[in-house]
């Protein structure tokens, strides 16, 4: 495959970019103050994922602002981890439960018992539905909107394609697992072939499985397609972790193809990767650390029966030519007071 050219722009002005370019708070400016001496416990997919540990770095953050105990259960990537560390949050008789990034379907008896027990519960990814009263009992669900960032990872590769001048062929990784990696899959998938390009593959395989897994996909992907396979889609960053050594044994340099692309979340090897050339292109971050602080104020409103905010963060593409801008930061942490506007709502 002959070398590339990588599309470095940045995204549109209805998006976050990767250079932090907003200088107002876009979210809520009221709410309640800081309830004492709460206990609260994290409930975490898999802290191997990046997206998971930025978020739950975050709520660290925040919970130290606003003067809780803070206890992180890590699932480690099972479903029987994650029932065990439900039901492990529940013997803390927590104040309060957020679910980090796994699907609330999956463990619907386990937070059936966190609602009949009465403890608030936010989460962090859990479904398709964003915002306030999400599925399972859950008071709000935050995340970015995931259909807006599936369709800016594949406009990318698009764009990219076109640039290069070659018929656009696309393998997209997914987890059955979770409905919202579904979903995001699925409008990869309609997205590219709306705009004229083919889909090569639709990939089922499983996040918490992507170390034995990614290695032998990609040589076996790389025989089947050749240089037909030109731009690798995935529902999160994790799938790339594990890609690149296939691609170099294969003789493939970084900027040959085919080139990857996150539909979220931006983890810090992501980041790390797209700054380097290392077999990845491009990510569509989340705010991860913003993320964070967001839970713990929903978890406050939750606690204390008002309204949960209703605020959506916004997502960024994040490319070579972005990261170059922003310095040595491997994260995308906008340049917004979001821990000033949390504290003064909580009175800290």
């Amino acid at each position: 495959m002959q070398k590339r050219t990588f599309i470095t722009g940045l995204v549109t002005t209805t998006m976050m970019t990767a250079v932090p370019a907003l200088a107002e708070w876009d979210g809520p400016t009221s709410g309640p103050a800081a309830a004492d001496g709460k206990s609260i416990v994290v409930v975490a997919g898999d802290l191997k994922n990046g997206g998971i540990l930025g978020v739950t770095t975050g709520v660290e953050e925040a919970a130290e602002t606003i003067g809780w105990e803070v206890r992180v259960l890590d699932g480690a990537g099972s479903i029987q981890g994650r029932t065990a560390a439900i039901g492990q949050a529940l013997a803390l008789k927590a104040d309060g439960i957020i679910i980090n990034g796994f699907d609330a379907v999956e463990q619907q008896a386990a937070l059936e018992g966190v609602v009949d027990a009465g403890v608030p519960m936010v989460a962090w990814h859990s479904g398709p539905v964003i915002g306030c009263d999400a599925p399972g009992g859950i008071f709000a669900n935050v995340s970015t909107d995931a259909m807006t960032v599936s369709e800016v990872a594949a406009e990318w590769a698009i764009d990219d394609a076109k640039a290069q001048g070659e018929e656009i062929g696309v393998v997209i990784f997914t987890d059955s697992t979770y409905q919202i990696a579904i979903d995001k899959a699925d409008r990869l998938k309609e997205t590219v072939e709306a705009a004229g390009g083919k889909v090569l593959e639709y990939v089922d395989t499983p996040i918490a499985d992507t170390s034995t897994r990614m290695g032998p996909l990609t040589t076996s992907l790389l025989q089947k397609y050749g240089e037909s396979w030109t731009h690798a889609l995935a529902i999160n960053d994790l799938y790339f972790d594990f890609m690149g050594p296939s691609l170099a044994a294969a003789g493939l340099s970084p900027d040959a193809g085919p080139l990857a692309g996150s539909a979220g979340d931006g983890s810090e090897a992501a980041f790390q990767r797209i700054r380097s050339n290392g077999y990845q292109a491009i990510t569509v971050a989340e705010p991860l650390n913003l993320q964070g602080w967001q839970l713990v104020d929903e978890l406050n409103r939750a606690i204390q029966g008002e309204a949960c905010s209703g605020y959506v963060t916004s997502p960024a593409l994040v490319t070579p030519e972005g990261l170059a801008k922003l310095g040595d930061t491997n994260a995308f942490d906008p340049d917004i007071p979001y821990r000033e506007a949390y504290a003064e709502i909580w009175g800290k």
